[in-house]
């Protein structure tokens, strides 16, 4: 499926040209040229070769095909939380999960300038539902519409493509340069801390032992037995183990909604004694447990 906006085309094509001949390479993301998952693939591999894609499920496919060796997708906002439903698409997918990554987030409004050269003032703004959350006190301030698109860029190539003054566009700065626009503000976002954490995706997992004396994270997903305390009891391990769990989100399994799965990060990797203990009582406890994969922590968590 592809829906880049025209000013977008050439540039997408020429970048899966370029992943196309060195698919070993490459590295799949969502959007088009210029998003914030572009800027995440360039500074997390700067010798790899970025693969637009249009939606998280073809950048997934990209890699599940060979056409990329790797995808890098946002997965939660310091500011705005959950971008990506990844409990959802990754446990069917059949990709691990071998790296993360943390982008500061910094949002542009842009648009094309009036026949005088002036900007504005604008009556919307396109972009992604994330960064119009980011952005929303800003928004709301100048009384500036937010309207919703594909991805950050693509709204910037969208608002290029429609040529109206009066419509703006919140993305990358990279964006403007590539579409032809013109910056009315720097750093429209809410927070000055706003940032997002990638995870990088490949068709086979880390091996943990390859991981052994380094700080590690680990993810999976779970479903516990249905019996009364049946999550608390799994919990238990990792407390009485001393594994930092930093995330813990439930989501429904199908639409019966009698099934719940949780999805989890911890700190540290399978073979460290305390993980190993703690997971062997998890899975007591659990109708299912699937490891997304073990990978080097970038950041310290706590």
């Amino acid at each position: 499926m592809d829906s880049f906006p025209a000013p977008a085309t050439a540039l997408v094509e020429q970048m899966r040209s370029n992943a196309a001949q060195h698919p070993a390479q490459a590295m799949a993301f969502q959007g088009a040229p210029g998003a914030n998952s572009h800027r995440a693939a360039l500074e997390y591999a700067p010798g790899a070769l970025p693969l637009p894609c249009f939606s998280f499920e073809d950048a997934i496919d990209a890699v599940k095909s060979g056409q990329a060796d790797s995808a890098i997708i946002p997965i939660e906002n310091s500011q705005h939380g959950r971008v990506a439903d990844i409990h959802f698409l990754l446990p069917e997918s059949g990709l691990s999960i071998v790296g993360e990554y943390f982008l500061p987030i910094h949002h542009a409004l842009m648009a094309l300038p009036h026949p005088d050269g002036s900007l504005g003032p604008f009556e919307a703004a396109y972009s992604h539902p994330q960064a119009l959350g980011q952005s929303r006190h800003y928004l709301r301030a100048r009384g500036i519409v937010p309207l919703s698109h594909a991805d950050t860029a693509g709204a910037a190539a969208y608002v290029a493509e429609r040529g109206d003054p009066a419509i703006a566009a919140i993305a990358p700065a990279l964006a403007a340069d590539l579409y032809g626009l013109q910056i009315a503000q720097d750093r429209v976002e809410d927070a000055d801390d706003n940032t997002t954490r990638f995870v990088v995706l490949a068709r086979e997992a880390l091996d943990p032992a390859t991981l052994e004396g380094q700080p590690a994270m680990t993810t999976f997903v779970f479903e516990v037995k249905n019996i009364p305390a049946a999550l608390y009891k799994a919990m238990g391990g990792f407390a009485t183990n001393g594994v930092n769990m930093t995330k813990l989100e439930s989501y429904q399994k199908g639409a019966s909604f009698a099934a719940t799965m949780f999805y989890a990060d911890i700190v540290g990797a399978p073979g460290d004694p305390a993980v190993d203990r703690a997971m062997e009582e998890l899975a007591f406890h659990c109708k299912e447990l699937r490891v997304l994969g073990s990978y080097p922590l970038a950041r310290e968590r706590g």
